[in-house]
């Protein structure tokens, strides 16, 4: 700020050190150097020194403030040029001419921030999320807690942490994705996803009735949740078009080389996923340990007999020999 002021300082000086000398010596070119230089003076302190001090140093987020500073660095230069253009040329076509290339050229410049902005008001007029969505954007995931007009900040999700649960970092993306890219939204309209959860059982276990358990065990727990999202979807029947879901758990069975693979699917709230599928595993678990006649399959190796081995003593062999 202090070689801000410094410049500031030179660009009041010569302008008025060039007013002293046009006074002295009167001439149409020392009159436009001081319509020129006493602009770039009220220029230069509008964009670098109260824009900056007024906005910039508000602005918290590293991406937001770059952004507006090379937004204001353009807005600048595009003010710079047609002052200088209104000043120093007096015929229209030639400005206008200047105009479109200076245009061009910042177009070009700034594409990046443009994209970003048309971004933004698309986010904003269509709806696609809202502060407090859970959303995948820009191969991130996280729940949104902030959408500004050129980026979007979410609280990171997933990463090294499993179960859909946040990380604790926040994650700066930009608004122009959405014009070319995919978003997914897990809490838009319908807040709520199909989990699936796999148990695998021996062959030699009952498996109906493991069946009947985990099913039932299931539903218990689920009940709930299915009983929201059935009345969700009735209203969303207006508005999209729906085939129609099974929204109740059910079980389906796969035969593998070493067990049964039981694969649960039930319905879930969004945020609640990691925690139901932990209180379906313990409940599932406490109830087939209370049966004999289940068991969980594992990798393990058992081990039920040993080849029989004949081992000849050092002497009978020297013996032989």
């Amino acid at each position: 700020m202090r070689n801000k002021t410094i410049i500031l300082s030179f660009l009041v000086i010569g302008s008025i050190l060039l007013a002293v000398l046009d006074f002295a010596y009167p001439d149409p070119l020392l009159e436009k150097a001081i319509y020129t230089l006493t602009a770039i003076s009220i220029i230069y302190f509008i964009f670098e020194i109260l824009l900056e001090g007024a906005i910039l140093k508000k602005v918290k987020v590293s991406n937001t403030r770059y952004s507006l500073k090379r937004t204001f660095s353009a807005l600048s230069l595009v003010t710079y040029a047609l002052t200088f253009l209104a000043i120093w040329i007096a015929e229209t076509q030639y400005i206008l001419l200047s105009l479109g290339l200076i245009g061009a050229a910042i177009a070009f410049a700034l594409q990046d921030i443009f994209k970003n902005f048309a971004g933004g008001i698309m986010i904003f007029l269509h709806g696609i999320y809202q502060v407090g969505d859970r959303i995948e954007f820009h191969q991130k995931f996280g729940d949104v807690i902030d959408i500004g007009i050129l980026y979007t900040i979410l609280m990171e999700t997933r990463e090294w942490v499993s179960g859909d649960q946040v990380t604790g970092r926040l994650t700066v993306v930009p608004n122009g994705g959405v014009l070319t890219g995919v978003v997914h939204n897990y809490t838009r309209d319908f807040n709520f996803i199909w989990d699936e959860l796999t148990i695998p059982i021996t062959y030699d276990s009952d498996w109906m009735l493991a069946k009947s358990l985990i099913l039932e065990i299931v539903k218990k727990e689920t009940d709930e949740a299915v009983k929201k999202a059935e009345t969700v979807l009735k209203g969303l029947e207006g508005e999209y078009y729906f085939t129609k879901r099974a929204i109740e758990p059910s079980v389906f069975l796969t035969l593998t080389d070493n067990w049964i693979s039981f694969g649960i699917r039930y319905v879930t709230e969004v945020t609640n996923r990691r925690i139901l599928h932990d209180k379906l595993s313990r409940a599932i678990l406490e109830e087939i340990g209370k049966s004999e006649k289940i068991t969980i399959a594992s990798t393990t190796i058992s081990i039920t007999s040993f080849p029989k081995l004949k081992l000849d003593s050092i002497e009978e062999k020297n013996n032989e020999g």
